[in-house]
């Protein structure tokens, strides 16, 4: 009786409720098999600089960098490459979860950092499958499919769902690995500096998923070209110098403020597909998670993102909602009538990609009101403490681009087991966005047997190796230089070991990298 008190006076308890039925009457017991996610694992290069440090080196403000971007951030080594990042992750997820490489027929890249406009994925297979031959263990499947997808932040994502309606139709009964790999850089003294990153997460897919069910069926998304939010044309490459290191620089072309604007619209309009997909209501929706997961390129950005769709949410709510949003605006002095119609509007963000109005909102008495919704005690409940899960971890890393939803997801669902606080069949909120033009709301739901899955991530450990630059060692290790002085033994992982020089009529291998493993 008590029970049936508590879901007939909290709202959110009943939407919990019955979500965890659907769970369990509909995805665990359709006539399909429920796919999704049985394992994590991830790789970081250990060159790491602390942005109190990079602060007092660039002259920035510490306090602000803290608070918008995070505490560090990890470069690529000279002899690294995605490719090399995205092969460790692969072997630690192979070895950390106990997978028979025979079983694995799809092997999919996330990255937007390739450097082969050729081939893809079959380069990671490639050096796994000497890695483990070495190891007297059989390689990955021969009749494993090798796809590469490119877009933005959100490659990593439409890899995830390539692998899903593989192992749903003629994968059916193998296992799917997708591994989201990139190198985040910017120009030094760019706004973008301080949210650089490097780092790869794997991801063991497969039917009857042992730590979350991917409800791809009701997810949402929504595109929309942008012309010039973020981009990484190939003229950018012309006239580098590589005679020191391997390394090619990535520089992207971007534009800050319109990325958060394209973002923040982006991110509407999926949540708005999932919305009216599965016949909810937005406020209740909302307030019924515990856990949200998006994509992170630096601390701020998510929380902008869902603190915009839960103002949108009480525009729609009850009658409480609305009076609480009408309290935001009293705070930012806007009219609430003024703010709900800009709401309503549809807002042509690609318009605003020129000189001249590139630093306007398409939202702008939403991002007033967000900065009253900012300052209140509502905030934390609302949209911190639903971004909670693996929060603090993230604040080392940087901006990873396809992989950094996936190590965010890693990081919570690590800290979850520590602390036991999700449930079997709770429902968690993933959103994948990339460059403006865009994203993808996916649910998951908590799967039986997510503590032990959960339990061989050992997403802290890969964090563990560390070596801090000093600005010497940054500078030169950034701009494609010598670091002389730079000390690590690179141990279970893969290097470039040499790049082909030949270009002759009879043989050519230019530009080609041989890789080796280092165990």
């Amino acid at each position: 009786a008590s029970s049936a008190s508590k879901c007939l006076s909290d709202p959110a308890e009943t939407s919990r409720i019955r979500r965890l039925n659907l769970f369990r009457t509909g995805i665990m017991s359709s006539t399909r098999k429920p796919i999704g996610i049985s394992g994590l694992a991830a790789y970081v290069p250990p060159y790491r600089v602390w942005l109190e440090d990079w602060c007092e080196w660039t002259g920035n403000h510490w306090p602000k960098t803290r608070e918008v971007v995070g505490r560090s951030f990890r470069l690529r080594g000279p002899d690294q490459r995605v490719y090399t990042l995205a092969a460790t992750a692969v072997m630690r997820l192979i070895e950390q979860y106990e997978i028979d490489p025979s079983r694995v027929k799809f092997l999919a890249l996330g990255t937007e950092s390739s450097t082969d406009n050729s081939a893809g994925a079959i380069i990671v297979k490639g050096m796994v499958d000497r890695a483990l031959v070495a190891r007297g263990m059989p390689p990955l499947s021969r009749r494993c499919e090798v796809p590469e997808f490119k877009h933005a932040c959100l490659g990593g994502v439409y890899g995830t769902k390539g692998a899903i309606r593989h192992l749903a139709l003629d994968g059916a009964g193998s296992q799917a690995i997708v591994v989201c790999a990139d190198i985040a850089e910017y120009a030094r003294g760019s706004s973008g500096e301080p949210t650089q990153g490097a780092g790869a997460v794997a991801m063991l897919l497969e039917e009857d998923p042992r730590l979350a069910v991917v409800d791809l069926v009701n997810s949402g998304s929504a595109s929309d070209y942008r012309v010039l939010d973020f981009r990484k044309p190939m003229l950018r490459f012309c006239g580098q110098d590589r005679s020191e290191t391997h390394q090619v620089q990535d520089f992207p072309v971007f534009n800050g403020k319109y990325s958060t604007t394209c973002y923040v619209d982006e991110t509407l309009n999926a949540l708005d597909d999932m919305i009216e997909k599965r016949d909810l209501e937005s406020q209740d929706y909302l307030d019924s998670l515990r856990t949200v997961f998006m994509h992170r390129p630096y601390r701020r950005m998510p929380e902008t993102g869902l603190a915009v769709c839960y103002l949108f949410a009480l525009s729609r709510g009850s009658a409480a909602a609305r009076a609480e949003l009408a309290s935001y605006c009293f705070e930012a002095g806007i009219e609430p009538a003024a703010l709900v119609a800009e709401m309503h509007s549809k807002p042509d963000v690609a318009l605003l990609a020129s000189p001249e109005f590139l630093q306007q909102e398409a939202y702008p008495l939403t991002m007033a009101a967000l900065r009253a919704f900012r300052a209140s005690r509502q905030f934390r409940r609302e949209i911190l403490d639903k971004l909670a899960l693996g929060s603090d971890t993230m604040l080392d890393l940087g901006n990873l681009y396809t992989a950094a939803l996936p190590a965010w997801m890693a990081a919570g669902f690590e800290q979850a087991f520590e602390e036991d606080s999700l449930e079997i069949g709770e429902e968690v909120l993933t959103l994948g966005y990339g460059s403006g033009d865009a994203a993808e709301v996916i649910p998951c739901f908590m799967a039986d047997g997510w503590r032990e899955a959960c339990r061989k991530i050992r997403f802290a450990e890969a964090m563990e190796t560390a070596v801090d630059l000093n600005r010497a060692q940054y500078e030169a290790l950034h701009d494609g230089r010598r670091v002389p002085d730079l000390v690590y033994a690179p141990r279970n992982e893969f290097i470039i070991d040499r790049v082909g020089q030949a270009d002759e009529r009879q043989f050519s291998d230019l530009g080609i990298e041989y890789y080796r493993y280092v165990g």
